[in-house]
């Protein structure tokens, strides 16, 4: 069996006692907190509940195509082609970033900088001190111990390690040839850990540690975060001002599919490792009253998630976006 699926097993299984009035979905772990947010909300003015399964993006992919949800999360958006093949739609619904999540003694949120080429380097094995001469060059006046480095990767199919090695293959020829860019990856170096919950979990606990998380997990577990140069030369901090910045040069309307990678973009004030989260779902799906009540939580989150979004430091898309995605539901989605 596919190891996606058999991620999802035990999600799957629970479905079958799913009440006819839940809305099932699985995959990203860097949407999880928004979805499920989300979720509640919509349950008080609706009746209607999410089981959703915080599975990573490999087991939505997985679950959606073999038919087990009514949609699936990916932060990695399938090409067009493979959502043709597949009789598959996607959509945006948010933006956010992934950030270099860091446990070391001495250091606050902020107060060391790394770029593309250092990160890189740390996920490759070639820099394993935290007072290499590399991040010392970076973070001058900063006192960093002479600390071995532990890297914290993802062991599952995830999203936020395509947005992340995506980021990295950009900025280093070495990385991209050794290890580019997917869902799952062969490491050189680290240790596995499952969801961006596992992966945050491994950081708080190990001193040295560095991961990659969606920032929400950052804020509710007060994590400590290195800033980032990005591709103006800019070092910055996250924030949703600078997740919102890195789309700021793209054309919903005129992408294919909504096929769109956020990462290393330009701007002064861009977070370099940003990443919308998509959904996919069947064209013509087997249980339309499913497909449209899902349809119905997301229209609601569009238009009434935004102050929930805004708490988890989440971009809202701009609402001519969302129009046009609604109108695509419209033409594209089999609900009656």
């Amino acid at each position: 069996m596919n190891k996606h699926l058999m991620a999802g097993a035990a999600f799957a299984l629970a479905l079958s006692a799913a009440h006819a009035d839940t809305i099932t979905g699985a995959g990203s772990t860097f949407g999880t907190p928004i979805y499920t947010k989300w979720a509640e909300a919509y349950a008080k003015v609706s009746g209607d509940k999410l089981n959703y399964g915080s599975i990573g993006s490999g087991g939505g992919i997985a679950q959606i195509k073999a038919g087990t949800v009514t949609f699936g999360a990916s932060d990695m958006p399938l090409t067009p082609k493979e959502l043709d093949a597949a009789g598959l739609v996607q959509f945006p619904t948010v933006i956010g970033g992934a950030i270099p999540a860091i446990n070391v003694p001495g250091i606050k949120p902020g107060e060391i900088t790394l770029d593309g080429q250092t990160l890189a380097g740390i996920y490759l094995g070639t820099i394993v001190k935290w007072n290499d001469p590399a991040i010392a060059k970076l973070n001058p006046g900063v006192k960093l111990p002479d600390l071995a480095i532990v890297v914290v990767h993802r062991a599952d199919g995830s999203g936020t390690t395509f947005i992340w090695t995506d980021y990295l293959s950009k900025v280093s020829a070495d990385f991209k040839s050794k290890v580019g860019e997917s869902t799952a990856v062969d490491w050189p170096v680290g240790i596995g850990a499952k969801g961006n919950e596992g992966v945050a979990n491994n950081v708080q606990n190990t001193q040295g540690a560095i991961g990659y998380v969606e920032f929400a997990y950052v804020t509710q577990n007060k994590m400590t975060y290195a800033k980032m140069v990005n591709k103006d030369g800019k070092a910055v901090d996250p924030s949703a001002e600078a997740f919102q910045a890195s789309a700021a040069g793209v054309d919903w309307a005129k992408s294919d599919h909504y096929y769109v990678i956020l990462t290393d973009e330009p701007g002064a004030t861009t977070w370099p490792i940003s990443g919308a989260t998509f959904i996919l779902m069947h064209k013509d799906p087997k249980d339309k009253v499913a497909a449209k009540k899902a349809l119905a939580y997301f229209d609601w989150g569009y238009k009434n998630g935004g102050d929930i979004a805004k708490q988890l430091f989440y971009v809202m898309l701009p609402a001519t976006t969302v129009a046009q995605i609604e109108a695509m539901w419209k033409a594209d989605i089999k609900t009656q």
